[in-house]
């Protein structure tokens, strides 16, 4: 009698980090909980914050029957879990992906989206310095350059305080997936999607207003110590630097260092002809 042969479960990136319960692992759950189910193709799709996940939340929305179309695009601001996996979703998934982004581009797009002017995620980077168990003491954001921020992120509290910098192994909720795309060739993602799952992507930056994409790029240098007040107007007026031209030599090491793991996984799957600095 011969044996049936065994199917091998999806590996669980985080599960045997902790011998604790898995309900109690921290780091599988929040990697859970930015695992989104594509409920029609039993598909799970990791989604990574300033890695175009406005767009592809919105897809998913759509794709799920929560929302008509992309006009109702609030709807996924309040509902960043709704779509989250349970264990069996993980486990049975048909079909897994992820986005990954070059980390130097998304450091520069959190920095410019999240740091320039008031928002929860400025407040909460001031809140950090406050309890005292941050890089400095800091009481407001006047003097958090570029350059400040990226300096301050050797403090694990501030790098892993914000889901829009914080490392993107940390969102990986399975050891290996069956697709990984790159922002950087974004085109590729959505022609695969739709040919393997049929899900369609919608643009949403338009609607969202996140990232400066439609930003005309002023050239120069010194913009990694440009006070915020002056980027802030610099964005109002659609003239920001290019995410290139923030970086000093200095800097780029500090993130190669911070983000080394980020980095050798996209080199990895890639290679490093896309990455700002190879």
């Amino acid at each position: 009698m011969g044996y049936k042969e065994i199917k091998m479960a999806r590996l669980l990136r985080y599960s045997r980090s902790s011998n604790h319960s898995l309900d109690k692992n921290a780091e599988h759950l929040f990697s859970a909980r930015h695992a989104l189910n594509v409920y029609d193709e039993n598909a799970v799709y990791s989604f990574i914050p300033k890695n175009g996940c406005s767009s592809m939340r919105v897809s998913l929305a759509i794709a799920n029957g929560c929302i008509k179309d992309a006009s109702e695009h609030d709807w996924i601001h309040k509902n960043n879990d709704t779509f989250s996996c349970g264990l069996r979703d993980l486990v049975t998934a048909k079909y897994t992906f992820v986005i990954l982004r070059c980390p130097f581009s998304r450091l520069a797009s959190a920095y410019l989206d999240k740091m320039i002017g008031e928002t929860y995620a400025s407040k909460r980077y001031i809140e950090l310095h406050r309890r005292g168990k941050a890089w400095k003491q800091l009481n407001g954001l006047d003097n958090v350059t570029f350059d400040y921020f990226v300096r301050s992120l050797s403090e694990p509290d501030i790098l892993k305080g914000n889901i829009h910098w914080r490392p993107q192994s940390d969102f990986l909720v399975y050891d290996e997936y069956d697709d990984y795309f790159c922002l950087e060739d974004f085109q590729v993602a959505v022609e695969t999607l739709k040919n393997k799952i049929n899900l369609s992507i919608i643009d949403a930056r338009p609607l969202t207003r996140h990232g400066v994409s439609n930003q005309y790029h002023t050239e120069g240098s010194g913009f990694s110590v440009l006070a915020p007040d002056k980027l802030h107007e610099m964005k109002l007026q659609g003239t920001l630097p290019a995410y290139r031209d923030f970086y000093t030599e200095e800097l780029v090491e500090i993130v190669r260092s911070v983000y080394k793991q980020d980095l050798d996984l996209y080199k990895d799957i890639f290679g490093d002809t896309a990455l700002m600095f190879q």
